[in-house]
């Protein structure tokens, strides 16, 4: 399976269309948003993309009732602090924000396979035991890299960081 990540765009939807525009050639099954989508333009952007997309809200979705209303009402699947995406042959993906670092805690011992997570705006890539942690840095506001968002592919455990392009190369 092939899943774009990406997190952090609060309500720029320009950067999240620039992200969308980078999956065109590369075809994912499916979007996983880790968090602080912060507007509707934003869910209905991931909407337009024709395809199953996972939401999780941010500490900065302080209306995420309404988010999820509206992704919901879009075929998107949303949820307030965890999504899982069933991998086949017992291997699960989870998706949280990261801003809570227990649940995050929980979620790793739990062994899932992936976990992913935004909040920190940094790109990252570690093991703990059997779980691989990933953040795919920010859409806004990156911390020591540009913005972007990563590219797994879960059966060659393959794991590739997008940079957005310049704006002016849009």
């Amino acid at each position: 399976m092939i899943l774009a990540l990406m997190a952090d765009s609060h309500g720029r939807a320009d950067k999240l269309k620039l992200a969308l525009g980078l999956l065109k050639d590369l075809s994912p099954d499916a979007v996983v948003h880790c968090g602080d989508i912060c507007n509707r333009q934003c869910v209905e952007i991931l909407a337009s993309r024709h395809g199953p997309a996972y939401l999780v809200a941010g500490n900065m979705d302080r209306h995420y009732h309404r988010l999820a209303h509206d992704a919901r009402r879009a075929g998107l699947i949303f949820s307030p602090q965890t999504v899982e995406i069933d991998l086949g042959q017992g291997r699960y993906l989870t998706a949280a924000h990261g801003h809570d670092e227990r649940l995050l805690a929980q979620l790793i011992a739990a062994e899932f396979t992936y976990i992913c997570h935004g909040h920190t705006h940094e790109r990252s890539d570690r093991r703990i035991a059997p779980t691989r942690i990933i953040c795919p840095g920010a859409l806004h506001r990156p911390r020591r890299s540009r913005p972007g968002i990563a590219v797994l592919d879960t059966q060659k455990d393959l794991l590739t960081f997008l940079d957005l392009p310049d704006e002016e190369q849009k």
